[in-house]
């Protein structure tokens, strides 16, 4: 008998198994974890492919908000649950960056969590509340040396990229801002809608409404080019400061024990649906920029941005232990 023909057929049984699992996937109700509280971006995008996928997959999909610790509760939770492929976890940038912000987490993106698809990026807008006197970037800066240490800007929690944008301008600008916390993009935007805080960076999405209903005022945006969701907001290179580079991920996660064939149907799926073009319509009046990767191209991604926050984290000195 040729080797071949006793290979083949034992590679072909030991496959068998993962394969009939992701045909049989999925059987029952999806809930993708949302480890930050409702309102902000990773929330947003969350609810923007829930219909979609439940339409597409067969299934119901529960998006179910798990804040706490700097989005590691939420994310603890999905490390630590079965490989099935019906617990996911819908995260932003904190996933590249707490690993420098914690001296211990209670998981390992890399051995713990496999990477599914980067569903869309987004520049970092930065707003103000109408009583703060500056109207533009030099006007911030210009006010902020004039009183340091009395201007403050709030963020998502501690290392989110909301922070660590502040930290940033702080560096390229040469101003002392203080930094204030809160649990999630959501409740810092509250706190700056209601003057509790002066300024705050954030997502376009989770601001626009109020951007244009007056409530707030944008002063600049990261990236090349403007928005298209906010066109007459200039960016931060026009306005002096092309150092200011900051942008936030959004991706899709799943327990690494899953299957890579589920990983694979669902990173196709997340495609397609942002190929659609009323997602990609809503997508871009919210302030996404839409992607849809492969798990291979997501897991590059994922190491450029470690690359990217670690030396930003170490320079702000920003612990959360």
């Amino acid at each position: 008998m040729r080797r071949r023909d006793v290979v083949l057929p034992l590679l072909l049984s030991l496959a068998a198994p993962s394969i009939a699992r992701a045909q049989a996937w999925p059987a029952r109700p999806i809930r993708i974890v949302v480890p930050v509280p409702p309102g902000g971006g990773t929330d947003i995008i969350s609810r923007l492919l829930q219909p979609h996928l439940q339409e597409r997959l067969g299934q119901s999909v529960v998006i179910e908000n798990r804040p706490g610790g700097g989005s590691t509760i939420g994310t603890t939770n999905i490390a630590q649950s079965p490989g099935d492929g019906y617990s996911l976890l819908m995260i932003d940038s904190a996933i590249a960056v707490n690993p420098f912000l914690y001296a211990r987490l209670s998981y390992d993106a890399n051995r713990d969590l496999q990477p599914v698809s980067l569903v869309a990026t987004a520049p970092v807008i930065l707003v103000t509340h109408p009583s703060f006197p500056p109207r533009s970037v030099q006007e911030l800066i210009a006010y902020a040396r004039a009183n340091p240490g009395r201007v403050n800007f709030a963020s998502g929690g501690n290392g989110a990229s909301t922070h660590l944008s502040g930290e940033m301008l702080r560096s390229v600008a040469s101003i002392d801002i203080v930094h204030i916390p809160y649990p999630g993009t959501g409740p810092g935007v509250a706190a700056l809608l209601g003057g509790q805080v002066q300024m705050m960076f954030a997502g376009i999405s989770s601001t626009r409404q109020h951007i244009e209903g007056g409530a707030l005022r944008a002063l600049a945006v990261t990236g090349a080019d403007r928005s298209p969701a906010v066109p007459t907001v200039p960016t931060f290179s026009e306005a002096g400061l092309p150092a200011m580079s900051a942008e936030t991920i959004w991706g899709l996660w799943a327990p690494a024990a899953m299957s890579p064939e589920i990983g694979e149907r669902l990173a196709r799926e997340i495609s397609a649906i942002l190929a659609m073009p009323e997602v990609q319509r809503r997508a871009v009046e919210l302030g996404f920029v839409t992607v849809g990767s492969s798990p291979a191209q997501f897991r590059e991604r994922y190491a450029r941005e470690l690359a990217t926050w670690g030396p930003i984290v170490r320079q702000s000195g920003a612990r959360a232990d």
